[in-house]
């Protein structure tokens, strides 16, 4: 990989670590600069899988203040969501990659309309605690129902398979068990715990029997950590609105342009 490439894939982890930080949606910068270094969409994934691993890391450091008193919560979350991401990887390993190629432009396209809809979503999350605290009381706790733990499976799955978005529909997901009057950025850090589980999970799958770009894979996860961890910094001082739909959009842009190249 020449120094053009290294430094493209570098550039984008950074971009991605923000995108993380400001929407949710990692993937959409780091994949695209995947492909244009070369790589054919199956190897993409799985190196964008290994080298975001490096996001969560980042993110998770960022968070410790939120993450205090969460161990058993993260414990249960971690656990169904590594199922999950475990399945995701079985699944994209097993099935031909032109299904993946079909199939990605449509994920990417549901992880940008997400983003778009995200502050609704949000709403939904705060109306959802403010009933959770009127009804269960002060000594509410946050449990892990059957249908809570297969919702949490299925978005691992997502995660391990592509993973774009999975942030937001984790996130979605975990608003209905949280703790009464927890506040959303201890949600948002849980979420990132429980994503960056499916993702660890289906990373080890990749490395042992998947073509992992290494050259890659370490370019675009340093780029990553470092805007992951300097992400909310800057997030505080820029319009995050606009910055959102601009990524929602170029996402769109992006699953159209995937789209029209596999017809």
């Amino acid at each position: 990989m020449g120094i053009e490439s290294s430094a493209l894939l570098v550039s984008a982890g950074v971009a991605s670590g923000l995108a993380g930080s400001i929407a949710g949606l990692a993937s959409l910068f780091s994949y695209p600069a995947l492909l244009a270094a070369g790589l054919p969409p199956v190897a993409a994934n799985v190196t964008n899988t290994v080298a975001l691993f490096s996001n969560t890391v980042g993110t998770a450091a960022g968070s410790r203040t939120e993450l205090r008193g969460q161990r058993a919560r993260l414990l249960r979350l971690a656990a169904v969501a590594a199922l999950g991401g475990a399945v995701g990887a079985a699944l994209l390993l097993g099935t031909p990659s032109s299904a993946f190629e079909a199939v990605v432009p449509w994920l990417i396209a549901l992880g940008s309309v997400l983003i778009l809809v995200r502050d609704p979503l949000r709403r939904l999350v705060a109306s959802r605690q403010r009933s959770v605290r009127t009804a269960a009381g002060p000594g509410h706790t946050a449990r892990l129902t059957l249908p809570m733990a297969c919702a949490v499976l299925l978005v691992g799955l997502y995660g391990g398979y592509f993973g774009a978005a999975s942030g937001v529909l984790m996130l979605a997901v975990l608003s209905l068990s949280a703790s009464a009057g927890e506040p959303l950025p201890v949600t948002n850090a849980v979420k990132n715990i429980a994503t960056g589980a499916a993702n660890v999970t289906a990373a080890v799958a990749y490395v042992l029997v998947a073509p992992v770009h290494w050259g890659a894979a370490v370019a675009l996860g340093l780029g990553a950590f470092a805007g992951s961890w300097v992400g909310p910094l800057i997030v505080r001082r820029l319009p995050e609105t606009p910055l959102r739909i601009a990524i929602a959009l170029a996402g769109l842009g992006l699953a159209v342009s995937l789209w029209h190249q596999g017809t």
